[in-house]
């Protein structure tokens, strides 16, 4: 009789005889892994204020809260900034049992474009550090695009017609510049993120803040006749080197990286030994074509080994927020009355509950002994 064959990998069958041996020693009465630890990746989810009060309501709250989850991010208030602001938000969010992480800075065009005026507000933005370094605020994210090339989205229908979000180049390539942003080629854009990060990144290391650019995305090419900065590895390597510091750093998306056609576990473990990982994004993306053609799919089912990336973060003691963003469009929020998505193909609260359930259990297994 020909042997039977085994539908396990050695891989396969050498992770099921850890985790076996693991669940053995683990014994009756004993509680999962931790997730708690402080030198440990913290999940969390984007909270949005009522804007009727400026705070985020008592039900998003408790709905965040009913996922085991712990941090919150959001975006922050027009600069610049105040203490009192930030105080308030951090205040309110914890005694809803939430910790707010991460404030996302914007409302600098000038800045971005180096027009006239943009020493007024990197003089705004400089005061906004100094705020939220007072109220304790550890981490300020921001985005540095010439234009984002959010016209190339459209949804794909991925299993039992769930919404995934894909992304083709040749669809938007020839889009020309909008009046208001005007074309900026790649060393423009390169002479003025250098002027911003001279200027902000000393007050942010006075100030205990750290700053984390997240990637161009979608990484195209060019975005409507400008170039991308942070579209390839080789910008996201010289972005932290125009003003070493820890202050200095990146939001580490796996699934950007794979869109580029990079190795996460690789570059999560370069970033992270110069230690500019102040934040990460957490998604799976099958790729066609490197920065051109793309689907962001479900956190299983994709390029991207989730479980390594993890690991990699923990081997780190990587501390402060993980992001388990862009939920995918799922029947239970999308036969919601009124239900709006982000993106195209994406979801909501259900959706989001599927991916931090996925990565808690990644992080578990990953902090496993």
């Amino acid at each position: 009789m020909t042997p039977m064959k085994s539908s396990l990998s050695r891989r396969k069958l050498i992770k099921t005889a850890g985790a076996a041996a693991f669940w053995a020693r683990m014994k009756p009465g004993m509680s999962s892994p931790p997730v708690d630890a402080t030198d440990a990746p913290k999940i969390c989810l984007e909270i949005r204020s009522d804007p009727a009060i400026g705070i985020p309501d008592p039900d998003s709250m408790r709905r965040v809260k009913q996922l085991g989850v712990d941090y919150v991010l959001t975006g922050g208030p027009h600069l610049p900034w105040q203490e009192a602001q930030i105080r308030s938000l951090m205040d309110h969010l914890k005694a809803g049992g939430l910790t707010l992480g991460n404030l996302m800075i914007g409302g600098f065009p000038n800045t971005l474009y180096g027009k006239p005026g943009r020493d007024e507000e990197i003089e705004k933005v400089r005061q906004s550090i100094r705020a939220a370094g007072r109220a304790g605020l550890p981490v300020i994210e921001y985005n540095f695009y010439a234009h984002r090339l959010v016209e190339g989205y459209y949804e794909e229908k991925g299993r039992a017609g769930a919404g995934l979000t894909a992304f083709d180049y040749s669809r938007v390539k020839d889009l020309p510049p909008l009046p208001s942003e005007g074309a900026h080629s790649l060393e423009e854009m390169w002479n003025n993120v250098t002027y911003f990060l001279k200027a902000v990144v000393p007050v942010a290391e006075e100030s205990g803040v750290r700053l984390a650019l997240h990637p161009n995305d979608p990484p195209a090419p060019l975005s409507r006749g400008s170039g991308q900065i942070m579209g390839d590895l080789a910008g996201w390597k010289r972005l932290v080197e125009i003003v070493p510091s820890k202050s200095n750093g990146i939001t580490f998306d796996c699934g950007v990286t794979r869109e580029l056609g990079e190795d996460p576990v690789e570059v999560c473990r370069y970033f992270g030994s110069r230690d500019c990982i102040n934040h990460v994004h957490f998604r799976n993306v099958r790729v066609a074509v490197p920065r051109e053609k793309y689907t962001e799919v479900f956190l299983d089912e994709g390029q991207v080994d989730m479980f390594a990336v993890m690991k990699e973060l923990v081997r780190q003691k990587y501390p402060r927020l993980l992001f388990p963003e862009h939920p995918r469009g799922l029947d239970a929020d999308q036969d919601v009355p009124g239900f709006k998505s982000g993106y195209p193909g994406g979801g909501a609260y259900t959706g989001y509950a599927y991916n931090v359930g996925y990565a808690r259990a990644m992080l578990q297994a990953a902090l496993a002994p």
